[in-house]
């Protein structure tokens, strides 16, 4: 079978390599659609501080049950699927906690051990989760990022009658802005200096979109938003400059949330976060919980998660889609890759 790997940084090989089968407790996939992430790009360029290469990508994936091993209940053969990448080891203070998101010994399949990017996958079949009824492949891949933005506002406890602040309008600024529209914010508005960014996002339903390089923020949170300001701020670009941002424009006792992923190590005004009282967090992932609200929201209509597709490439292209990646950043959203082609 074919198996795309990320030998290292900027290098992605297709490699011929022998068929996975489903092992006791574990169901094989015929994988149809993965999102290339975020998280993927820092590690094709050797900037995410937790992977390593070689590793073969692919967290967020959609595919068809054509296996199913010993011991495995509730799962058929030609059920469609979603993974939840998380490999937890169940015992730490966390995960008895019922926090496993952030589990001592976590590892996710495509960062830290070998993901979906190979015509057939065998994993964990407590891993799985069915696609619901009617949801093509495609959005089946959006349900882990979608799921994440649906954790970050999970952290906020009620989202409904807040302002909602977003910096960042890519896939995760973007569906989580959409997510807290859909939880009932009061009002939400994002941020970004990519004019294409923010045109996706006001065809998501996105009131207030703007372009920081154009307009001061303060101003716009102030025309927006009121003399109060924003309830919550999501930090969803992982920069120095937009931290420096949500801190310098966050009222007194504001929630700020970390979301972005950092290449290098940001500088924090604790002074400022104490003089103001702040609540800094951070978010890593999901739970379970949120990938049922992710599947809720795209289900009903309530998000658009297939606005942020911009391209599709087959899987023999996995090294074309990171050079295309690099050469449009500008008008790139969620890129798609297409087993099915």
């Amino acid at each position: 079978m074919l198996q795309a790997v990320l030998e290292q940084p900027q290098m992605v090989v297709m490699r011929d390599v022998p068929e996975q089968s489903a092992g006791p407790g574990q169901i094989l996939i015929k994988v149809k659609k993965i999102g290339i992430c975020g998280s993927d790009i820092h590690a094709y360029y050797g900037k995410h501080p937790y992977i390593s290469c070689p590793i073969v990508q692919g967290h967020e994936f959609s595919g068809q049950v054509v296996e199913v091993g010993p011991a495995v209940k509730g799962i058929r053969r030609g059920a469609d699927v979603t993974v939840m990448p998380q490999v937890v080891c169940g015992e730490c203070y966390p995960c008895k906690h019922g926090r496993y998101n952030i589990c001592n010994s976590l590892k996710v399949i495509g960062c830290q051990i070998d993901g979906a990017a190979q015509e057939l996958f065998a994993v964990d079949a407590k891993l799985a989760l069915p696609l619901p009824r009617g949801m093509s492949y495609e959005l089946g891949a959006m349900i882990e990022p979608a799921a994440v933005g649906a954790h970050v506002l999970s952290r906020l406890e009620n989202v409904k009658g807040l302002k909602i602040l977003v910096l960042g309008a890519g896939p995760i600024g973007n569906l989580a802005a959409q997510i807290a529209k859909g939880l009932g914010a009061r009002d939400v508005m994002i941020t970004d200096i990519n004019d294409f960014r923010l045109d996706i996002a006001r065809r998501c339903g996105i009131a207030h979109c703007v372009n920081t390089s154009k307009k001061p923020l303060e101003q716009a949170i102030a025309a927006s938003f009121g003399t109060d300001g924003a309830d919550a701020i999501l930090e969803c670009v992982g920069s120095q400059a937009t931290m420096e941002q949500a801190i310098a424009c966050a009222r007194k006792g504001t929630d700020i949330i970390v979301v972005g992923v950092f290449g290098e190590k940001p500088t924090v005004d604790i002074g400022l976060v104490q003089d103001k009282e702040l609540r800094l967090f951070g978010t890593l992932m999901y739970r379970k919980s949120d990938y049922l609200t992710a599947m809720r929201l795209m289900q009903s209509k309530i998000i658009d998660a297939a606005a942020i597709i911009t391209q599709r490439f087959a899987f023999r292209e996995y090294p074309a889609a990171y050079r295309h990646i690099e050469q449009n950043r500008e008008r790139t959203m969620k890129v798609v890759i297409d087993l099915e082609s």
